[in-house]
């Protein structure tokens, strides 16, 4: 039966990151920014914890981490100080603890929201009727709301999950606007790429691209990341790129917005994404968008508006578009102006945190007795 939570007072959220605010990964990242976003806004009616269920060691470590989150539940539960539990949740080893703390939840009655971040989704949750596909469908049928970053979602969730419907709500990723003032990459154009060197960002495809870009002068490129890094300066050296190509691999947020500040395009030519920060981080500081219309990037993107839209694994294509965007200044212009409108408009951090909370407060109200 449910029972109105008496929401006079302050509602006490606790809530799962892999690794922690502080971790590298996009989640991490994205609450990092929330709790900031929190902090900064001052006291208000929401009061919001966080708390690792991954960690950052060994995969198998994960079990301690996500019974520590368990036991923070089941004390906050009885002290009066969770009221929702927010559950985000990706593909594989992260579904798997959070149908565990999912499951949790639902014992203890403490409403729960999913908030769902994997690219990989469509693949991982089948329409096929197997077990894994069931308990699936179980914990998002069991979510007081459920959060996803774009319509492409949306409309998974609603078709493996259709009890879940009434409950979606879209809220894209978003960013802070950016501290440092764009100045660009000066004589030679800056091509930028943010993410894990992978093959699934594309990562061999651009270094074809910018190898066909050889002869072309006036350019420079940074790839930075973690991930594959060796390999990826070995294969810059392998194409001639050692001395135009600059690969650190992972950078800390301060080196992130210097890089943002004297970047003017932003490329990542993923296979597979949900709706990558990256994209919105080169939205935010203005510059140039070469990606690929995957996940919900088109929800954010469109193509030759707010940038350049090229088909996965397309060397010929990408190619183009960033040989565009270094001989045409006033493109890069057109295009960066119109991707920090839509940052402007869209997917600033306030507008977030706020439809955020709203979730929250419905969750709120659905505890059960």
């Amino acid at each position: 039966m449910l029972q109105r939570l008496d929401l006079d007072r302050n509602i006490h959220v606790l809530i799962t990151t892999p690794s922690g605010v502080t971790g590298r990964g996009g989640i991490d990242r994205v609450m990092g920014s929330l709790k900031a976003e929190l902090e900064r806004q001052g006291p208000c009616d929401v009061e919001a914890s966080f708390a690792s269920t991954r960690g950052t060691g060994y995969v198998a470590l994960s079990l301690f981490h996500t019974l520590r989150f368990c036991f923070k539940m089941l004390f906050g539960r009885l002290f009066g100080r969770v009221d929702v539990v927010h559950i985000n949740v990706s593909s594989n080893g992260s579904t798997y603890r959070k149908m565990v703390i999912a499951w949790w939840a639902r014992l203890l009655r403490i409403p729960y929201v999913l908030h769902l971040h994997s690219g990989y989704y469509h693949a991982f949750w089948s329409d096929r009727d197997t077990l894994l596909n069931r308990l699936i469908r179980d914990m998002f049928e069991a979510a007081a709301q459920v959060v996803v970053l774009g319509r492409v979602w949306r409309d998974l969730v609603a078709a493996r999950a259709p009890r879940t419907a009434s409950s979606i709500v879209i809220i894209p990723n978003a960013t802070e606007v950016p501290s440092r003032a764009h100045v660009g990459g000066g004589e030679r154009v800056h091509i930028l790429f943010l993410g894990r060197l992978s093959d699934g960002k594309g990562v061999p495809q651009l270094g074809a691209a910018l190898k066909n870009m050889e002869q072309l002068p006036g350019w420079r490129a940074t790839i930075a990341g973690d991930g594959e890094v060796e390999a990826a300066r070995r294969k810059a050296v392998e194409l001639g790129l050692h001395d135009r190509v600059d690969i650190p691999g992972w950078v800390g947020p301060d080196q992130v917005a210097t890089l943002l500040a004297e970047a003017d395009i932003l490329v990542l030519p993923s296979f597979i994404e949900n709706l990558p920060l990256s994209v919105i981080e080169g939205m935010a500081s203005g510059l140039a968008i070469v990606t690929t219309p995957v996940g919900a990037v088109e929800d954010i993107i469109t193509n030759e508006e707010t940038g350049l839209l090229v088909p996965p694994g397309d060397v010929a294509a990408l190619t183009t578009a960033l040989t565009r965007l270094v001989e045409d200044p006033a493109l890069r212009t057109r295009l960066g102006q119109a991707a920090m409108a839509v940052h402007r408009e869209r997917l600033e951090l306030a507008p977030f945190a706020n439809s955020i909370r709203n979730v929250w407060k419905l969750a709120a109200g659905r505890r059960t007795r």
